[in-house]
This record gives structure tokens, C-alpha cells and sequence, in this order.
């Protein structure tokens, strides 16, 4: 009784109830904003990682649990970025909405072309990733093929409302269209300009540029460079310069400053993800700062 005079009193004030909203687990910040692109008012989102965290390394702590197990959608970067985590995550959440092969899981990188795929794959290479390099954000053309894929998983979970999320993607590409001819046009300046890179992150934003990395920081992936490793970088840096040394905003900065101290040029902290630096808020300023950055080296 008591719960119908208060519906009566909600509808007498012309308040409606709340609608279902589809819970999308995040695993990364690009992905939690290009879902809430996608899926506007009927989505709410929750991110796992923050900028300045290594997604490679990641805790499976209980909050992250319990929110997988409320969610109806997770969307990661998959191609084994988050390997050593989400699986976890996953099997404690015990929720068979967003296990592997279900609907509800969504790995961003299955709808584009992976780079830097290795012929074969053992301990002795260092900590690389199988199926291709993972970092497909950093190339925003990806965004295009990755959101509409987005759309149409949204509308199989939610079929009520896939007119909507078609329609949310449709406008989101004529902005980010607009947004990708300003951001070519910009970045002109760069294309063929030599670099070093404390990881091999940035095959994608080298492919969308045009840069040309000469070395990396790192003997191999993910291993530390030793002090004998980077006066080796130091001898192809005297022979081959570059304009300048990147990392992600999440790496220690070590080593690119002291090749870059040594090596006379800029060490630049590229914001990798939403949040890595104080201009990349959101999905458009994330490659409006990146570019900023890049572009103040050359001036």
C-alpha cells in the first residue's frame, strides 16, 4: 500500500521512474568514454584503470569485482593487453553476461588490424603480446570501426533501444570525421620525422603520423633497460638523431630523461589515454593534447 501512494505521488508530480540502464564495465578510459559516445542516457559507465595506471598490471581488487558483476557489457582492449587481470576478474564476478564468447564481452582491438605481430612468441622475446600490438587507441581512425561494432553490440544486448545507439553512432562518426581531417591537417609537420620511444606503445600513432621510430628504449618488450642497454641506444641516436624521445604518461620516466639529457632532445610525456595529462579529457582533447605535444618539439 505504502509503495503505491508513493508511485501516485510521483506520477501526481509528473515524475517519472527511473529507466534501465545498461552497466558497461570499462576496462580502460577511451573505452568508457567512446561507450557513453555510443550509448548516451542509456548507459552508465564504470572505468577499471585511470591514465596513470599500466594496463598491462592491474590488480583484481574486490571493487573491481563487484562492479563486473553488476555490469551487462564489458569493453576492453582484449589482444592480451589486460591478460593479467581481467580473466580474474571475470571468473570471481561470475557473471555469465560478460564472459568470453558472450554478448556482453566486447574486445575493441577485433575490429581493426593488429600490428606488429610476431612470427612466433617465447619467453626470450620479453613480455610481447601474441595476437599483435594492443595499443589501437592511439591511432583515432580505429575509433570509427571500433564504435559502430560498439553499436551493434549494444543493440543485441538492448534491442529496445538499437535505433538509438545507431543513431548515436551515425553522429558521433560525422563529428569525429570532421575532427580527424583537423587533426591531419595539423599534424602535417610531423609526418616523417624520426623518433625513440621508452615502448614500443606507439605503432599506431607512428602508422597515423607518419613517424619514423628509429629505437626504443626497452632491449625487449617490457624489460627494463640496463645502463650498458641505453649507451647502446645512445651510439644509434649519434649516428641516426631524432627529434625526440615519447612515453606514456603511466611509465617511469627514467630512461627517456637521461637519453634525452644525453642525447640533447625533448623527452615527451604523451597522455596515452583520458586523464594522462591535464589537456586530454575527454575523447576529442585526448588527440588534441597529444598532438599539441608532439607539435611543441618541433617549434
Amino acid at each position: 500500500m505504502i509503495r503505491k501512494l508513493i508511485l501516485g505521488f510521483i506520477l501526481a508530480l509528473g515524475v517519472s521512474a527511473p529507466s534501465w540502464a545498461m552497466g558497461v564495465f570499462a576496462c580502460e578510459p577511451e573505452w568508457a568514454a567512446l561507450a557513453q559516445e555510443i550509448g548516451g542516457d542509456k548507459v552508465t559507465t564504470y572505468t577499471a584503470t585511470t591514465a596513470l595506471q599500466d594496463p598491462h598490471q592491474i590488480q583484481a581488487r574486490p571493487s573491481l569485482i563487484a562492479k563486473a558483476r553488476s555490469a551487462s557489457v564489458v569493453v576492453c582492449t582484449g589482444a592480451e593487453l589486460e591478460i593479467g587481470w581481467l580473466p580474474a576478474i571475470l571468473n570471481q564476478a561470475a557473471n555469465k553476461k560478460i564472459v568470453p564468447g558472450a554478448p556482453g564481452y566486447f574486445e575493441a582491438s577485433r575490429y581493426v588490424v593488429l600490428l606488429e605481430k610476431p612470427g612466433q612468441v617465447d619467453r626470450s622475446q620479453g613480455d610481447i603480446h601474441s595476437l599483435g600490438n594492443p595499443h589501437v587507441q592511439s591511432d583515432p581512425r580505429n575509433m570509427l570501426p571500433i564504435g559502430k561494432a560498439m553499436a551493434e553490440r549494444f543493440a543485441q544486448i538492448d534491442p529496445a533501444n538499437a535505433a538509438y545507439y545507431r543513431a548515436r553512432y551515425a553522429a558521433f562518426a560525422v563529428k569525429w570525421n570532421a575532427a580527424l581531417v583537423r587533426w591531419q591537417a595539423r599534424a602535417a609537420p610531423l609526418r616523417g620525422q624520426p623518433i625513440a620511444v621508452q615502448h614500443k606503445t606507439w605503432i599506431y600513432l607512428e602508422s597515423w603520423l607518419g613517424l619514423k621510430r628509429v629505437v626504443a628504449l626497452e632491449p625487449k618488450a617490457g624489460v627494463p633497460a640496463s645502463s650498458g642497454y641505453l649507451a647502446q641506444v645512445l651510439a644509434v641516436l649519434g649516428k641516426t638523431p631524432v627529434k625526440m624521445v615519447i612515453r606514456s604518461a603511466y611509465e617511469d620516466g627514467r630512461s627517456s630523461e637521461f637519453i634525452a639529457q644525453r642525447a640533447h632532445i625533448p623527452a615527451v610525456v604523451l597522455p596515452y589515454t583520458i586523464g594522462g595529462t591535464p589537456g586530454a579529457k575527454d575523447l576529442y582533447s585526448l588527440y588534441d593534447d597529444t598532438l599539441t605535444r608532439l607539435l611543441g618539439v618541433l617549434k
